[in-house]
């Protein structure tokens, strides 16, 4: 009888050791699918953060077909552009927008004001998760004439000695500062190290506060030159003095007409300062004060062979004056690869004219925030407190001041593809200078 009950047990027993595997294995498979989901899903999330407008999984980045200037076509350099960056982890002090509405990131909307934008953002777009990855930064070395200037008056030093002024910090210039360089390390690392006179031409020099100021016209250049000529003693004030005087009166020099030697020793001590504008904005005031107020010089020089291409039946009058250039036929001249007459200092491209990816500029400034941050850079320089930047408009004073809702007006004019081959001609200022995309059609 207890034989009986014992072989019961252990018939039981062996009952449950069959059973207990199958379990075993659902459970184990059942963990591994979920492990193998997990770890794909993961994967597919990095390839989509890596995803670029234009571009397919796996494959190289999109390149923009446009030509970027005529400069660039005689150098033979690539006039690709590529997306751009906006990562919290990839700058050490993020950007905070400029001082606009606010505006919502996500949607990534047409704004009523450009703006720079948010890096330390949580909404980023996937034209911004292209750059993601840290890039390598460039090393500038000082006294070698045929490598990129840095001077030693970094905004890194500047950062722990000068306070904030306002809303503006030393944190977002060394931000501002150190995208340039990524940027710049990952797009045009191929370039020539070498600096010439051609890359200073449109550097003004003032030597009594060892200070370099790259012109950028329609981006508060002529009150600039007003202030250096303040600060030089050529002036008692800057609203004395007229736009030909500043302009055409040869009171300034540029760092182009020193030799080699005094190039160097500028470039590697002074401080080296840029203003930037939001690119299209910049473009449609240019083409305002010089197409649609009287200007002998730019209708001879540009609206004549303007018209004589782009404009259907022109009148005589059109071809002999060159007035009346519209909006329209100048985007087509600016896109043409075959400009009937070549590119001009007020529509260039900015990294064109300051060549910031050779000069380690210690200060980009905003046009946007024009007076703030150029009160900052004076201070920085050791000027007197009583010499301030003028915000005055002495040229066509009776115009309204182009703004982004102007420039939608004016780009409403023009199709859409002619909207994104500008936004793509103007494409590596938006990069290097963390400008948003001012139309939400635009890829």
């Amino acid at each position: 009888m207890l034989w009986m009950k014992w072989k019961i047990v252990v018939d039981s027993l062996r009952g449950r050791r069959r059973r207990l595997p199958c379990s075993l294995w659902f459970l184990l498979l059942f963990a591994a699918g979920g492990l193998v989901l997990f770890i794909h899903q993961r994967d597919l999330s990095e390839m989509v953060q890596q995803q670029g407008p234009g571009v397919k999984l796996g494959s190289t980045p999109r390149q923009s077909r446009e030509t970027l200037s005529t400069q660039d076509r005689e150098r033979g350099k690539p006039d690709g552009y590529q997306d751009h960056r906006a990562a919290e982890g990839s700058l050490s002090s993020p950007i905070p927008p400029m001082q606009f509405p606010h505006f919502e990131a996500s949607r990534q909307t047409a704004t009523t004001g450009s703006r720079e934008q948010d890096i330390g953002s949580l909404h980023v777009s996937k034209r911004q998760r292209k750059l993601l990855k840290t890039s390598p930064p460039i090393n500038h070395t000082n006294k070698n004439v045929s490598s990129s200037s840095s001077s030693p008056s970094s905004s890194s030093s500047v950062s722990s000695s000068s306070p904030a002024l306002g809303s503006f910090s030393p944190n977002i210039l060394e931000a501002r500062r150190k995208l340039m360089k990524e940027i710049c390390a990952k797009y045009k690392s191929s370039i020539s190290r070498t600096i010439t006179r051609h890359h200073v031409k449109h550097l003004y020099v003032e030597d009594k506060y060892k200070l370099l100021y790259c012109q950028v016209p329609k981006a508060g250049c002529s009150n600039w030159k007003r202030t250096l000529m303040v600060l030089a003693g050529q002036a008692p004030n800057a609203q004395s003095i007229k736009h030909d005087t500043v302009h055409y009166g040869h009171h300034l020099k540029t760092l182009d007409n020193f030799d080699r030697q005094g190039i160097m020793h500028r470039l590697d001590t002074y401080t080296k300062v840029m203003f930037v504008r939001e690119p299209l904005e910049r473009m449609v005031s240019a083409y305002r004060d010089k197409f649609e107020n009287p200007n002998n010089y730019y209708h001879s020089l540009f609206g004549k062979p303007i018209i004589s291409k782009y404009r259907v039946n022109p009148s005589r009058a059109a071809l002999k004056t060159g007035s009346g250039v519209t909006f329209k036929e100048f985007v087509q001249y600016l896109l043409d690869v075959h400009r009937p007459v070549g590119m001009d200092i007020h529509w260039e491209q900015v990294n064109q004219l300051c060549n910031p990816c050779l000069i380690d500029y210690d200060f980009i400034g905003k046009f946007e925030n024009m007076e703030e941050e150029s009160n900052f850079v004076l201070r920085l320089t050791g000027a007197p407190p009583n010499i301030t930047l003028p915000n005055f408009k002495d040229r066509n004073p009776t115009d309204t001041r182009t703004s982004m809702q102007i420039t939608q007006k004016y780009f409403s004019q023009v199709s859409m593809l002619e909207r994104q081959r500008v936004y793509d001609f103007y494409y590596m200022d938006y990069l290097m200078f963390n400008y948003s995309k001012p139309f939400k059609d635009l890829y």
